[in-house]
Parts: structure tokens; sequence; C-alpha cells
């Protein structure tokens, strides 16, 4: 993997305590969190920036709506005083929110990203994020998602779903990539942007 400069930023999305509801059924990548938390513990180590994004669901009886039980970080991604939240209410942490701006303004250029769920929250900001033209780095063993029913009434085992929705990121939106990959390159020397270093 090419270097990872000093401005990645680490962007998890939505890794809050509603995410264990029992609602959405069997889960693939139990170790999830844990990854999370290394990749957590090496971007500090490395003094880069870290984004925690938080969904606000505005949707009726959601595990995730704010003041409710399931809406605190999980420990596992419980943010430091001065580093980043962003709330959001749509798939996409850059619909209706200042990211991009922040971004912008911190003179991003490359995001690491993982969380919850693969094939929604975390799909849809890695597509966003691809298109606006951010290089995006996606730690497939730290995210995950869930059984899935189509409408056929076929249920798709939620490791099949997530390695479906990864192969559909990787080349096209993303590099998909490992955590421990991530985690080494943050303690190499490092560019200063990954644009700058681009031919």
């Amino acid at each position: 993997m090419p270097r990872l400069p000093s401005d990645a930023v680490l962007m998890i999305v939505d890794v809050q305590r509603a995410a264990d509801d029992p609602k959405w059924g069997p889960r693939n990548n139990p170790d999830a969190e844990t990854k999370i938390a290394g990749l957590l513990a090496a971007w500090r180590a490395a003094q880069m920036p870290v984004i925690h994004i938080r969904h606000d669901s505005v949707e009726p009886g959601s595990p995730y709506t704010p003041d409710t039980p399931g809406h605190p970080f999980k420990p596992e991604s419980m943010p430091l005083p001065g580093e980043t939240v962003i709330g959001k209410n749509a798939n996409s942490a850059f619909i209706g929110t200042d990211l991009e701006e922040r971004l912008n303004d911190m003179g991003v250029t490359t995001l690491a990203i993982c969380g919850v769920s693969t094939p929604h929250c975390v799909q849809s900001t890695v597509r966003h994020a691809g298109n606006l033209g951010y290089r995006v780095l996606v730690a497939s063993d730290a995210c995950w998602c869930v059984d899935v029913r189509d409408l056929t009434g076929k249920v798709w085992p939620a490791e099949d779903v997530h390695q479906l929705s990864m192969a559909v990121l990787h080349g096209e939106f993303a590099q998909v990539t490992a955590s421990g990959v991530l985690i080494a390159e943050t303690k190499r020397p490092k560019p200063s942007s990954w644009k700058a270093s681009t031919p």
C-alpha cells in the first residue's frame, strides 16, 4: 500500500451502543470493536486526526435516537476531549453536515474509514468520499453488518453481505485493506499529503 500521509483522518462511523440492539439480528466480524480500538490507539499515538461520526436518528423508535440508551458511543470508540464529533441523520456522513468543509479546512486528502454498518452508513460515506475525490481506505475487519433479507425472502448471511459490499467498494470508490496494515502505516514515515505525493 502507498504511504499513509500525515493528514490521513481516521473516520469511525456510528459505533454506538445502538449497534448492539437485538432487533438487528446476527452480525459478522465479532472482533470489529477490538480492531477499531486498535486503530484509534494507533492514530492517537501518531497524533493523526480522528473524526467520530454519530448517528442522530430522526426515525421514530430508532435505537440511535438522541437521549436514548443506544445513542452514546461504545467504549471502544469513545472520543477524547478535543476530538471531532459530527452528528448526522442520513446514511452518508457528508449529507446535512459540515464534514466536507471541515476536511477541506484541515487540508485532508486521505480518509481511513471503519464502523457500522458495512452496506449502509459505511458504504454510503465511502462512496460519497470517493466521488468527492478523497483517497479512501476501508479497514474491512473493523466494519460489520447484519443478515439481510432480500425481496424474494432469501436471507443473506452477514458475512456474505459484508464481503460483497467490500468487493463493490474496492477499486471503484476505495482501497479495501485490514486494520493491521493501517496500524503499521501509522508507524512509518509519512508524506505530507496523498495528492502532493501522487504524480
